[in-house]
């Protein structure tokens, strides 16, 4: 299959494949003579469980990191995945079941359909049990090191200097992300990965960028300083790591 077959099979845009095979998430079987990258059944195989794994919220980097690891259970990891399915489908069905007794009239006072705790609780502890057994990243270690001792006062200035970064990318959001303030801004964020967090070179750099735009909570959190924010960084991270 041609990449654009392959982007309309499973409603991922031909960038992001594009993307996966600069990173060497997700390399095409074959380039043909006219260019054209050519998949075929493990690849597509492998991208299953890259979009598996995304949604168990690891980012591109970690999933790099466990599909790449000699240990990995591909059975367990379907397993795995294959539960939290279908305790969302139980909860879409109980939201279901509520909607049909509102239109028939029925006056209830219920809100536990909405609970997404028993979902939230299955997804960190599958996460946690593929983080430990294949995705101990030394980033990780390092964040996790350098974070566990902050005080208080420590992480109001570092969510402070956090926000007005990204209020200042929020700002020029309107500009061309080449422009010399949108990579000046990009540096900046980049040390301020060092400092506070893990030494973040281009290779984990370019990876948050893809993580602002495809993880919702990444995403929600940056657009709050205004509309599209995340895909402006994204494009801006992407041009300095080029």
């Amino acid at each position: 299959m041609k990449i654009n077959e392959v982007a309309k099979l499973s409603n991922t845009s031909v960038r992001t494949l594009h993307y996966y095979d600069e990173i060497d998430l997700l390399n095409p079987k074959s380039i043909n003579s006219s260019g054209y990258r050519i998949y075929d059944g493990e690849n597509i195989k492998k991208l299953q469980q890259i979009m598996f794994l995304k949604e168990m919220d690891f980012s591109l980097k970690e999933i790099k990191s466990i599909l790449n690891d000699k240990n990995y259970n591909e059975e367990k990891a379907f397993l795995n995945h294959k539960d939290l399915l279908i305790k969302k489908r139980n909860r879409l069905n109980s939201l279901i079941n509520l909607v049909d007794k509102y239109i028939q009239g029925e006056n209830i006072m219920s809100f536990k359909e909405f609970d997404m705790s028993e979902i939230e609780t299955t997804k960190a502890e599958y996460k946690k049990e593929v983080k430990e057994k294949w995705g101990s990243t030394n980033a990780y270690k390092q964040s996790k090191k350098r974070t566990s001792s902050y005080s208080k006062e420590q992480w109001e200035k570092i969510n402070s200097e956090n926000n007005r970064i990204f209020s200042s990318f929020a700002d020029i959001r309107h500009l061309d992300t080449s422009c010399e303030r949108a990579q000046s801004l990009v540096t900046e964020w980049k040390e301020f990965i060092n400092k506070y967090y893990y030494d973040c070179n281009n290779e984990i750099l370019s990876s948050l960028s893809e993580m602002y735009i495809n993880d919702e909570r990444f995403k929600k959190n940056i657009d709050k300083f205004g509309d599209n924010t995340s895909i402006f960084i994204s494009k801006a991270i992407k041009h300095y790591c080029k």
